[in-house]
């Protein structure tokens, strides 16, 4: 009989995944699977469970928000072996599992998990880390890990909006050079954005370019910082979806790239505090890992 370990964060969402705990456990028995049910302790936590399973479990399935899948993804890329991940989506925005077309009903996402078809998926590398669906700087971003758990549950979507709200009245601005594909970018940005998704946030529409989570290449947005209320009208324009073309917003496709900071620069990946670093150089590493879709 096959081996499937199964993370769950119990702190995501609503603990909407609690309910149906013996049904999720019986859809991977059925499915041929002999079950271990591990509970996430502490911020973390995943990451070690994960890259010490993989010698051990034919399939890892997790159940929480992306930055649980992120942990779970991390420990298995520092593994030797890779083996296929399943996702319940579980958190507050869930922009990688939305992304990916995986069903936001629990049980229908467990038999997808079990069941479903694996997909060759896109991981990014940030200097010694990694990253499944956005690495990001500047603006807003620090919203999705100050943001407490406990606002997220209640509050949902809206919580992350009304915490960055709150940074609207100081606006933080770095001076960048950012390399890619023989280019070279010098200005001041008040945010940055390296995705692999279709939305970020929970917003869809300020990703540029045609997103494929398995075509080697991120979509990379840039905000310079504004100087006036035009330029700042322009940028919310732009964000809005009102403006299609601004010279406010550098935005390209790369599959590698390095940006340089004479500051240390604080990061978020996937919504999870990434460090302050003065350089990243970010990679797309192409089908590294299989996630189920459906089939």
């Amino acid at each position: 009989m096959k081996k499937c370990l199964f993370i769950l964060n119990p702190r995501s969402g609503k603990g909407q995944v609690k309910p149906y705990l013996a049904d999720i456990i019986d859809t991977m028995v059925k499915g041929g699977y002999e079950t271990t049910v591990y509970t996430t302790q502490c911020g973390g936590d995943a990451i070690q469970k994960a890259r010490n399973a993989v010698e051990q479990y034919d399939r890892i399935i997790c159940s929480g928000g992306d930055g649980t899948l992120d942990e779970v993804v991390t420990g298995v890329m520092q593994a030797d072996k890779k083996v296929p991940i399943g996702y319940i989506p579980a958190g507050s925005t869930n922009d990688f599992g939305n992304s990916l077309g995986i069903d936001k009903d629990v049980l229908r996402a467990a038999d997808i998990a079990v069941n479903g078809k694996k997909f060759p998926c896109d991981i990014g590398s940030f200097n010694n880390d990694y990253f499944v669906y956005v690495a990001a700087f500047g603006l807003f971003t620090e919203v999705s890990y100050s943001t407490s758990q406990e606002m997220k549950n209640m509050l949902g979507h809206a919580a992350y909006i009304l915490e960055g709200i709150k940074q609207l009245q100081n606006i933080p601005s770095y001076r960048m050079q950012v390399e890619h594909d023989g280019n070279v970018v010098y200005d001041e940005f008040i945010f940055g954005m390296i995705t692999n998704s279709k939305s970020v946030g929970g917003f869809r529409g300020i990703i540029s370019g045609d997103v494929g989570l398995n075509d080697g290449v991120f979509e990379v947005t840039l905000i310079k910082n504004p100087r006036n209320p035009i330029e700042f009208n322009e940028i919310i324009g732009y964000l809005t979806g009102v403006v299609k073309d601004t010279m406010m917003v550098y935005s390209f496709q790369t599959s590698e790239m390095k940006m340089t900071c004479n500051e240390e620069v604080p990061w978020t990946l996937d919504g999870e505090f990434g460090g302050n670093h003065q350089t990243v150089r970010v990679v797309n590493e192409q089908h590294a890992l299989e996630i189920m879709v459906e089939p």
